[in-house]
C-alpha cells in the first residue's frame, strides 16, 4: 500500500527539490621536505690556491637560513670569495654567488652571481619558473640584457648543483647527469664517482668519494679540464677539496674550517 502510494504520488517540483551538500575534497597530501646534510649556519671556509700561489684567497659557502620564498620554504646559500691580502693590492677582486634552494624539490628558485674585477662590476641574476620550465635571465653590467629560454624540468644553477650533489647517496662506479644554468646558457653536466681517497685537509684527514664532474656547453664542447670535487664519506657529505684547470690557471680549494 506504501510503495503503491509513492508510486503516484507528485514527484517534487525543482523548487522543492533538496540540493545535497557536495562532497568533501579529499584532504591535499601534505609535502614532505626532502633530507640534506646540511642545515642552516653551516659555514665552510676554504683555501684557495691558484697556479704558483699556494695562497691565492679564502673563499666561504653558508647556508643563511631557510624561509618562506617562492610561495615554497627555500635555503638562502651564499658562497663568498676574496683575494690574499698581497693579491687584492695589485688588484681588486670579489665574488659572489648565492641561490634559493627550494626545500621540497631541491631545486633552485633563483640564483645569482656578482663580481668584482677592478673597476669593472657585473651582476647576473636567473629566475627559474617550474611550471612553465623557462628561465629568465637578466645580466647587468653597464647597461642591462635580459633574455628568457626554455630550461629541462630539473635544472639546477651552480651553487645549488654542488649542495644537491651532497644530498644523493654515492658510491663508486656511479654515473648521473644533470643540466645546470649559468650565464643564460644550460649546460650539461655529466658526473663520475670514483673510489674513496684519504684527503688531507686542515682540520685533519678524511676518506671522501672523488667525483668527476664533465661540463659541456650547448654545442657539445667541454668546459674546463681536470674538474673534480671531493665529497667526504660522512653524515656531513662535506665538499672537502675542489679542482679545476681554466683557461687562466689551475684552481684548488681546500677546506679549512667546517662550524
Amino acid at each position: 500500500m506504501v510503495l503503491g502510494l509513492l508510486a503516484i504520488a507528485p514527484a517534487a517540483s525543482s523548487t522543492q527539490r533538496r540540493k545535497l551538500p557536495p562532497a568533501p575534497a579529499a584532504a591535499p597530501k601534505p609535502r614532505i621536505e626532502r633530507p640534506v646534510p646540511f642545515h642552516v649556519g653551516e659555514t665552510l671556509t676554504y683555501d684557495v690556491s691558484w697556479s704558483s700561489y699556494v695562497s691565492a684567497g679564502t673563499a666561504v659557502v653558508a647556508v643563511k637560513e631557510k624561509k618562506p620564498s617562492f610561495d615554497s620554504t627555500a635555503y638562502y646559500i651564499v658562497a663568498e670569495a676574496r683575494p690574499a691580502p698581497l693579491l687584492a693590492k695589485l688588484y681588486t677582486l670579489y665574488y659572489k654567488l648565492d641561490t634559493l634552494l627550494d626545500a621540497y624539490t631541491l631545486l633552485p628558485q633563483r640564483g645569482s652571481v656578482y663580481s668584482e674585477e677592478g673597476k669593472r662590476h657585473r651582476f647576473k641574476t636567473t629566475r627559474f619558473d617550474r611550471g612553465q620550465q623557462k628561465a629568465y635571465f637578466e645580466y647587468e653590467s653597464g647597461n642591462t640584457v635580459k633574455a628568457d629560454f626554455a630550461v629541462p624540468a630539473f635544472t639546477q644553477d651552480a651553487l645549488s648543483a654542488i649542495y644537491v650533489l651532497r644530498s644523493i647517496p654515492l658510491k663508486a662506479g656511479d654515473h648521473m647527469t644533470m643540466p645546470v644554468s649559468d650565464d643564460g646558457i644550460t649546460y650539461r653536466l655529466a658526473i663520475d664517482v670514483g673510489a674513496a681517497e684519504r684527503i688531507r685537509t686542515p682540520i685533519g684527514e678524511m676518506s671522501a668519494w672523488k667525483v668527476r664532474p664533465v661540463l659541456t656547453d650547448d654545442k657539445g664542447q667541454s668546459v674546463g679540464r681536470n674538474l673534480a670535487v671531493w665529497i667526504s664519506d660522512d653524515a656531513h657529505r662535506y665538499p672537502v677539496k675542489i679542482q679545476a684547470e681554466l683557461a687562466v690557471g689551475s684552481f684548488n680549494l681546500l677546506l679549512r674550517e667546517a662550524r
